[in-house]
């Protein structure tokens, strides 16, 4: 059986052990402390499904703390324990999406078990239902994402998962596995469908443009600023924003980047006026990210924060026999485009393609394929049309 993970908001140590340890009762109940909001906040990419909160925090109150977690995952089920027992403050805590008000009494910590008790049942039937929908992929949606492997379906679940939600979203895997493919699966397949995407290359840009390309900047903010410019942050409002190789970005930038990220809103070059922002993240990288931060070359909170959700693509020589598949789409497609007549791949062409490793995967597939369509005989692949870059 699944585990339930729960979150204890509680910022008395003595109360929150006990909390803690009353909670862990249950069967099945993961459950960790933390003493104040911050630390919460930190931790939410685990994904918690219960979170218990204390009324009066450090920094915030119980309802402040519940709407930030609800931004950020309307899922996680939440329950303010309170010395409070004004109406008017129970009645504001469910209408911002409590699921159980807890007053603070002898009975308090018997309450709350009971509570959680009852929700970690609605959690157990939430994760089967998830279960079941995770073992149907409705191959419609997501034709730009070919393959009929393993580790393509598993790639698929996840999409499926985080589609619906706004957490951010890291997609890893070395360069050509189709990471831009995933991000763009996830937004149009999201309520955000409608609204734009858009893509920023963050190795691709100059490092003293990129501050003004992701955040914009007004006229005369800077000798080259004729004009005012909206960044791509601003572009992005109300959809989806892709920053690709997000591992190139320079460390001073990724400060404004994560206060950007904490904050919802945005300053541009020579502004002091901040707008607001409604943007769903998911970034990409080739790199291990983890390792850049113990080298030093990426900040660990920033790290946190975008990978809310991971999602981890598979090389290309994982895939078996989607290499076939890919090779033959490649090949169609490349025929139509440039009105040639239609090419097929011999036995022993396609064993050479099974066999090679693909370091450049995808990408590098299809170079091949198309280099091999313009050499080939008779309208045949041969294995002498087949030329690699580490061949």
């Amino acid at each position: 059986m699944a585990t339930t993970k729960i979150f204890v908001v509680e910022d008395d140590q003595f109360l929150g052990n006990l909390i803690k340890k009353s909670l862990e009762k249950l069967d099945f109940a993961e459950v960790t402390h933390f003493l104040s909001p911050e630390e919460c906040m930190n931790h939410l990419h685990e994904n918690p499904d219960i979170v218990t909160i204390d009324y009066l925090l450090p920094g915030m109150n119980g309802i402040e703390l519940m709407e930030k977690i609800k931004n950020y995952n309307q899922d996680i089920q939440c329950i303010v324990v309170s010395g409070q027992e004004k109406l008017d403050v129970v009645i504001e805590t469910y209408q911002k999406g409590a699921v159980d008000y807890i007053i603070k009494n002898d009975n308090a910590l018997v309450n709350l078990e009971n509570s959680v008790k009852n929700l970690c049942k609605t959690v157990k039937l939430k994760q089967e239902n998830e279960t079941l929908k995770d073992q149907v992929i409705d191959r419609n949606k997501y034709t730009s994402i070919l393959g009929n492997s393993g580790p393509v379906f598993r790639v698929l679940r996840l999409i499926q998962k985080v589609e619906k939600s706004n957490i951010m979203v890291l997609v890893t895997g070395q360069s050509g596995t189709g990471k831009e493919l995933v991000a763009k699966s996830i937004h149009y397949n999201s309520p955000r469908a409608r609204k734009p995407f858009v893509t920023v290359n963050m190795g691709a840009i100059p490092a003293d443009l990129i501050e003004s390309e992701l955040f914009g900047h007004e006229k005369g903010a800077f000798t080259d600023a004729r004009d005012k410019r909206i960044g791509k942050f601003e572009e992005a409002n109300e959809g989806t924003i892709f920053l690709d190789e997000i591992g190139e970005m320079d460390l001073s930038l990724q400060t404004k980047l994560l206060r950007v990220l904490q904050e919802k809103e945005v300053t541009r070059i020579g502004s002091n006026k901040s707008i607001k922002l409604d943007v769903r993240v998911i970034a990409a990288t080739n790199r291990n990210l983890a390792h850049e931060v113990k080298e030093g070359n990426f900040r660990e909170d920033l790290f946190y924060r975008l990978q809310g959700f991971l999602i981890q693509l598979p090389p290309l020589y994982e895939r078996g026999d989607d290499v076939i598949l890919l090779s033959k789409t490649f090949l169609s497609d490349f025929c139509k485009e440039n009105k040639m007549p239609q090419v097929s791949l011999s036995k022993e062409a396609a064993k050479f393609l099974m066999d090679y490793k693909w370091p450049g995967n995808i990408r590098e597939l299809k170079a091949v394929i198309e280099r091999a369509a313009i050499m080939s005989e008779n309208n045949v692949i041969t294995p002498e049309d087949l030329v690699f870059a580490n061949s």
